[in-house]
């Protein structure tokens, strides 16, 4: 029987392996599932009401030493009661920067974190600096070590040899991640380039567009799974996008693309779309998409493939060294 136990505490609605194959599911949960999976571990969630093999409503497990608390600090009150003598790691998939709303979650519990000696577990280089400045200036960074690894890409994404169409690009993300904007960005590029097509279907696309500079990246799982089916993608240099997509050709700088957006009149409306009649301040940063894009019809377009760093086999490696 598994000695581990992660524990979500903040999905909207339960789910598990079934889910993962049958439907969309967010990149976090997705991500627990492959993990917990790979493991052979316990997953629960705080409004499952049916257990399911190792997926179980809230209660007590026996031999538990270690949980994984996803996301919300707040439950580590839950841990504390019913697996007082586990190790404790916080999960953390999101920027936390002084406003985030789990950044007061994390601000509220710092009796916790220190009586728990939680290790802070985060998803990427660039989020961690974030964690630990947060964790300094809570006074914890001595009681919380916070360490990298990585989201994990299913090691059966792979180039098929499917063709690709230069006419078609691919936006692939949660609608809060700059959809509204990609869907503005694309209108301008169409009118430059007429034959374009915004699809959802990532191999045969000319790139993944995700022209996001406005809510960074902690990881990125579209770029990795982007890159893992042979697809490169068109983005700005924000957040970890660096760091995963690790190609200068594929990245904004997103001092550009924030300088020609911040010429738009007025502030950003929710949920930060332009609207057609005040596109033109954005004129330089659409330029800047249409001349990539251009080029990589032209056979300039990167040669991407599968990355060793973010396959699921070496990262579930990575959580059982962790867990030994």
């Amino acid at each position: 029987m598994s000695t581990v136990l992660f524990y979500d505490p903040a999905c909207q609605q339960p789910y598990d392996t079934r889910t993962l194959h049958a439907q969309a599911l967010g990149g976090t949960e997705a991500t627990l599932v492959r993990v917990a999976d790979a493991l052979g571990a316990w997953v629960m969630q705080h409004n499952r009401t049916e257990d399911w093999q190792r997926y179980r409503r809230p209660q007590r497990l026996p031999g538990i030493m270690h949980v994984i608390v996803n996301r919300d600090s707040r439950a580590l009150a839950f841990v504390q009661q019913h697996y007082p003598g586990a190790k404790v790691y916080l999960w953390l998939h999101d920027r936390l920067h002084p406003r985030a709303r789990r950044a007061r979650w994390l601000a509220a519990t710092v009796p916790l974190l220190r009586a728990s000696e939680v290790t802070a577990v985060c998803v990427s280089d660039w989020q961690r600096r974030g964690v630990e400045a947060t964790l300094r200036s809570l006074g914890v960074a001595e009681q919380v070590r916070a360490l990298t690894l990585y989201n994990p890409v299913d090691d059966e994404l792979c180039p098929d040899g499917t063709a690709v169409d230069p006419d078609k690009l691919v936006f692939f993300s949660s609608p809060n991640k700059g959809l509204y904007f990609a869907l503005d960005a694309f209108r301008e590029l169409r009118r430059a380039m007429p034959r374009l097509r915004l699809h959802l279907h990532v191999r045969s696309a000319l790139c993944t567009f995700f022209p996001n500079f406005l809510i960074p990246e902690t990881f990125g799982l579209v770029f990795a799974e982007s890159h893992a089916l042979g697809t490169p993608v068109l983005t700005c240099d924000c957040g970890a996008a660096a760091e995963i997509v690790a190609d200068p050709a594929q990245l904004l700088p997103v001092s550009v693309a924030a300088r020609c957006y911040e010429a738009l009149a007025g502030s950003l409306p929710a949920p930060w779309r332009a609207g057609p009649a005040r596109l033109a301040g954005a004129a330089g940063l659409f330029d800047a998409y249409i001349e990539r894009i251009r080029q990589w019809r032209a056979g300039a377009r990167p040669q991407v493939a599968p990355d060793a760093r973010f396959r699921l086999s070496a990262i579930s490696e990575q959580w059982r060294r962790l867990l030994s």
